[in-house]
């Protein structure tokens, strides 16, 4: 069993380390795999949704659409928005570094 001491110690030094991390390079990794996942999702909807039934099979539950073009439409949207918000928070990070050093 672990001591509350030794716990709070522990949580402590992660906080104190996590909180030396740069954060510019975190935002940019980030930001990058969003915008890889938004134009996939934009470009290949269709794929995207079968994922998401594969998924949604694993835990025991079963999707369907009542309109798949309307599904794959409003899938590409939001793809299509992923990648314009995430551009817009790379276009924010990047323009003031200074304050994500």
């Amino acid at each position: 069993m672990i001591d509350k001491n030794q716990l709070m110690t522990s949580l402590e030094f992660l906080i104190a380390w996590l909180g030396k991390l740069p954060l510019l390079p975190i935002f940019l990794l980030f930001s990058a795999i969003g915008l890889a996942m938004g134009i996939f999702i934009a470009v290949n909807p269709v794929s995207a949704i079968e994922m998401q039934r594969k998924f949604y099979e694993k835990i025991n539950w079963r999707i369907e659409p009542i309109s798949i073009s309307k599904e794959i439409r409003n899938t590409r949207i939001m793809g299509w928005f992923l990648v314009a918000i995430l551009l817009a928070v790379l276009m924010l990070v990047l323009t003031n570094k200074s304050t994500f050093l």
